[in-house]
């Protein structure tokens, strides 16, 4: 009985172990449970917490930006998110839909002056600088005005300016532009540095920028601007400007610096290289390139020429048996003189000279450009300038050694029509008829040794006597057709008079702005027409300047005929 008494004594001892355990663990447990419930309470509070605060940042950087954008638009709050897309226009006037034109004038924006708006790159699509650096995208922001309101909805018109400022690298697919009013203030400076060599090489430089700019209706600071003078394109960075980093360029006066590259661009071949009187220059050039020189003529040297007691003469000593070049000369402002636009040439064969003297028209002080062009292959070359003294002639030498021929007994020999003596005319003739011969050739008459009538031989399109080994060259120089930009198909000889007299597309010095300008077609006005104006000059007269002598304001294009009109000037 007492064993029994003691096994159910160890049973109930041990059921009650396990019931404390049981207990202890289910005590344990509902402990982590309620730890557990109030980590996940304390994160979801510090999480609404948070969201609270970002949401309040939120909406106060919102509430800033919105304060800072009309301030910045000076009352007018205007923005809209648009998919750009490129259109080839100059300058920086974008093109907006006509839905904003509402908007705008609902906000006054017009009576405000003109129209400039901030363009922040938001999205892109297609571009590398998504896939490598997307948290700078947004940060890409240039300034434009506004050209017209003719876009489709929801679309912004992006000119070439503004397109290759806001897309650096490859264009994208896709982007969308956030498109902000904001007002500018009017600049006062600008530096500007140069990313190619050589624009500093076109006369009055500040003048074709000034002209650039007058399609330009902003600048930012960080931006590339791109200058085209003729067939040259050159561009500028934006490197510093006042009194903001963004400025309005309408109406206002501005110093401009421009300063040149940090290295040079050995792409561009457009660099003119200085030449010294008497000091040879050498160098190699390649097939289809240029290499340009530059020297300048005073006045002091021009008076020799002009009294004709020197002359110019420019060399070229062609150092490779394989390779072929020729040689251009130009005045300026004709900066980079080529194969039809040019002023004096030559393309014989081997050395070349050109002598430039009184007799030339253009010819003149100033600055002028050596091209020297390779034909064919490479070739080593040797270029100089040199004025040389002009032989003088006595007039009592020239009457002597005539009138001394005219004394003599002569005759005309029927072979080469030559007049020898008529005492040797026999020897001659049989001489000449054994060794020589004329050139049967209608108009040339060239006396010929009898070895040489195979290399003689004339141009079938011009005439023109050659030997035989310059002929391939004389037809692909001067017979070859060329390709103006205007469209126009003419051999060489035609091309250069067309691209200096009648081209479109021919540079021109503006009588109104001073620039370097394409001339473009014939005036829209008749009366422009009968002054000689080309399309160019038209425009650029029809603005307006105050007359020194009333103060009235008068389109430049007729100031002469109102000084002579109203105030009685010649």
């Amino acid at each position: 009985m007492d064993f029994e008494l003691k096994r159910a004594r160890e049973k109930l001892e041990k059921e009650q172990k396990e019931r404390k355990e049981k207990a202890k663990l289910r005590l344990e447990r509902e402990r982590k449970a309620k730890q557990d419930a109030l980590r996940q309470q304390e994160a979801i509070e510090a999480a609404q917490r948070q969201r609270r605060i970002v949401a309040a940042e939120a909406e106060a950087k919102a509430d800033q930006l919105a304060e800072e954008n009309l301030l910045a638009g000076r009352g007018v709050k205007f923005s809209r998110i648009l998919e750009a897309m490129p259109y080839q226009g100059s300058g920086d006037k974008i093109k907006l839909p006509p839905s904003c034109f509402t908007e705008l004038s609902d906000e006054g924006a017009f009576d405000k002056g003109p129209l400039h708006f901030s363009l922040s790159l938001i999205h892109q699509e297609g571009g590398p600088l998504g896939a490598e650096n997307p948290d700078k995208e947004r940060f890409r922001t240039t300034h434009a005005g506004v050209l017209e309101f003719t876009a489709e909805e929801g679309f912004v018109a992006l000119p070439l300016h503004c397109w290759s400022n806001l897309f650096p690298a490859d264009a994208p697919s896709s982007a969308t532009v956030e498109v902000r009013y904001v007002w500018l203030p009017k600049g006062t400076y600008a530096k500007l540095q140069s990313v190619e060599y050589g624009f500093s090489y076109i006369p009055n430089h500040k003048a074709v920028l000034e002209t650039s700019l007058r399609q330009h209706a902003t600048l930012s600071q960080g931006d590339t601007l791109t200058v085209n003078h003729g067939a040259l394109t050159y561009h500028l960075r934006v490197l510093e400007l006042k009194p903001s980093p963004n400025i309005s360029v309408l109406e206002t006066d501005m110093e401009v610096d421009i300063i040149g590259p940090d290295s040079a661009v050995t792409t561009n071949e457009y660099v003119l290289k200085p030449l010294v009187f008497g000091k040879p220059e050498s160098g190699t050039v390649d097939e289809g390139r240029y290499m340009y020189y530059k020297f300048s003529l005073d006045d002091d040297t021009w008076k020799r020429i002009s009294s004709e007691d020197a002359k110019i003469v420019v060399n070229l000593d062609s150092q490779t048996q394989d390779g072929d070049t020729d040689l251009y000369v130009s005045r300026h402002p004709l900066l980079f003189p080529t194969l039809h636009q040019h002023m004096w040439s030559s393309h014989d064969m081997g050395s070349k000279a050109l002598i430039l003297g009184a007799e030339d028209q253009n010819l003149g002080s100033g600055t002028y450009t050596v091209a020297v062009y390779g034909f064919k292959g490479t070739s080593n070359y040797t270029v100089s300038v040199t004025v040389q003294d002009a032989p003088k002639h006595k007039p009592g030498q020239n009457a002597t050694s005539s009138s001394s021929v005219a004394e003599v007994d002569t005759v005309e020999c029927r072979n080469c029509r030559r007049y020898v003596p008529s005492r040797t005319i026999g020897l001659h003739e049989a001489y000449c008829s054994r060794h020589n011969i004329i050139c049967p050739h209608a108009g040339c008459g060239v006396v010929l040794r009898i070895e040489e009538r195979e290399s003689h031989v004339h141009c079938e399109k011009c005439s023109k006597a050659f030997q035989r080994a310059e002929m391939e060259k004389h037809m692909k120089v001067f017979h070859e057709p060329l390709h103006c930009p205007c469209g126009v198909v003419l051999e060489k000889e035609e091309m250069v008079q067309h691209q200096s007299s009648n081209c479109p597309m021919r540079l021109i010095t503006c009588r109104f702005c001073g620039d370097m300008v394409e001339a473009g077609t014939s005036a829209a006005d008749a009366r422009d027409r009968i002054r000689g104006l080309t399309e160019h000059e038209s425009l650029c007269g029809s603005r307006t300047a105050p007359c020194d002598s009333c103060g009235r304001s008068v389109m430049l294009k007729d100031m002469d005929i109102h000084q002579i009109a109203v105030h009685q000037k010649n």
